[in-house]
């Protein structure tokens, strides 16, 4: 997969947002799987997420600045059990409890530092810093040659610093939204990313002021015991609404059509001629209070052989074009049958109003 036409490169770009968003589900999972949602182990891994949807929305609007467009309602939602694609050796991703195991194997490896200058092979990387070394690498010998950033689609982009909010263990100066329109701010977007995820070699920090370890680095955190990981619910390995109890069903029915949603909401939001602030509003609304407040309900209610229900992440057949009528009548569903989701169904219904 060598980078030597704009269309390779943004094939490239194209296949980083599809990674950051793969990365996102296995990491909520185990979030959500931990038992104290205040440990410092829950919040770490709850850092990483909040980057990951940064690192997303940079690779995004990159593919913007370079004249492609990101497809967020369409190929780019991903499924779970899956391959990190074109990583050698073969990572894969499935849904499942944290556990050190789950960290050391998995997680580590995803966001494993090595020097950024190292050589990528064609058609394969060994971590994402490889990666994102080979697209800098392509923007800079392509932009010698073509007019890369010609219409770089800023109105489309996300980028906007008030739109990012960093979260407990992450620090405001390691890097936020940027508007790319040239290579030097691609170089940026690049370089945020990189610095806060797997970090450059044995470099811990993520910024200057060493206020934020790197992903790498706070997941050591959790395996070296410096920030217990605690108790941990049983829940099972890329679990299937079907297999749930019948009254749970409509739960995790109305989890993975929200989460559906919220790629419609990230397709509109980095489109042309979008209320962007309303935008957003929707997207934490439908990260925090609709997807967690759902997740923590499903993870709470045992199964009866000692497992517990729990997100799954499935594409639900929505209707783009009035999503709330599904999200109305499921919402409507688990009203009758879980009364305490009360609050979370509310906030369901102030994220797609204004939409309606």
């Amino acid at each position: 997969m060598p980078i030597a036409t704009p269309g390779d490169l943004r094939e490239h770009i194209d296949l980083a947002v599809r990674i950051e968003l793969s990365t996102i589900p296995p990491y909520l999972y185990a979030l959500y799987s931990i038992v104290d949602q205040a440990s410092e182990a829950a919040l770490l891994l709850r850092s990483i997420v909040a980057e990951e949807m940064l690192h997303a929305a940079l690779a995004a609007n990159l593919l913007l600045a370079v004249g492609g467009r990101p497809r967020f309602a369409g190929e780019l939602m991903p499924t779970y059990p899956a391959l990190v694609p074109y990583h050698q050796p073969p990572l894969a991703l499935n849904l499942e409890p944290c556990s050190t195991r789950l960290i050391q194997d998995v997680f580590l490896r995803i966001e494993q530092p090595e020097a950024h200058n190292r050589p990528s092979v064609p058609g394969a990387f060994g971590s994402l810093g490889q990666f994102y070394h080979a697209v800098e690498n392509g923007i800079e010998s392509l932009a010698e040659v073509h007019d890369l950033f010609a219409n770089p689609q800023v109105d489309s982009q996300l980028a906007d610093p008030a739109y990012y909010v960093p979260v407990v263990f992450d620090a405001e100066d390691s890097g936020g939204l940027v508007a790319i329109v040239d290579v030097a701010s691609a170089r940026r977007a690049i370089e945020v990313i990189v610095h806060q995820g797997e970090g450059l070699s044995t470099r811990r920090w993520a910024d200057a002021a060493h206020q934020e370890l790197t992903h790498y680095y706070k997941l050591l955190q959790i395996i070296d015991g410096a920030s217990p990981l605690g108790a941990v619910r049983r829940l099972r390995r890329n679990p299937r609404t079907a297999d749930f109890p019948d009254e749970l069903q409509p739960v995790s029915d109305l989890f993975n059509a929200c989460y559906r949603y919220l790629f419609v909401v990230l397709d509109e939001l980095f489109g042309p001629g979008t209320d962007k602030r309303d935008g957003v509003r929707r997207l934490y609304l439908l990260m925090g209070e609709v997807l967690g407040g759902l997740a923590r309900y499903l993870v709470e209610q045992p199964i009866g052989d000692g497992t517990f229900t729990s997100p799954t992440f499935e594409i639900y057949p929505l209707d783009r074009l009035v999503p709330g009528e599904t999200l109305a009548a499921l919402a409507a569903t688990v009203r009758d049958l879980h009364p305490k989701l009360g609050g979370t169904l509310s906030a369901i219904h102030e994220a797609w109003r204004s939409t309606r």
